[in-house]
């Protein structure tokens, strides 16, 4: 795993940069977010292809629980990749609120995710 660093405004951004599955498990998400938050950045950028495809499953709720530890902690988060292949309602409706929040996004580009930090 290697962390590309962003600098928008003074705001540090990690972006994770890996060819493997770094999320695996809630507590993956927790321990990402607790190194990156000690390393002194601000925001997360990950790619959809680092993430466990259980995570795009809401029955196992990794997603909202992971979600709402970067809420609470007030570390913004960007998922980037391809969505339109999730085809279930929940799961796109769960995007659709995430994004409508700002505090977490899922967008599919590295530009996309770096605009919505300069907001």
């Amino acid at each position: 795993m290697f962390i590309r660093s962003h600098e928008i405004n003074t705001i540090k951004i990690a972006e994770i940069i890996s060819d493997d599955i770094i999320i695996q498990s809630a507590q993956d998400g927790l321990d990402l977010m607790g190194d990156i938050y000690y390393q002194g950045f601000d925001k997360v950028i990950l790619h959809e292809k680092n993430i466990t495809s259980e995570f795009f499953d809401l029955k196992t709720k990794m997603a909202g629980e992971i979600l709402q530890k970067f809420s609470n902690y007030r570390i913004g988060l960007a998922i980037i990749g391809d969505f339109s292949k999730h085809e279930s309602k929940s799961m796109k409706d769960f995007i659709f609120e995430s994004n409508k929040t700002g505090h977490v996004n899922f967008v599919s580009t590295l530009n996309d995710a770096l605009n919505n930090f300069s907001k």
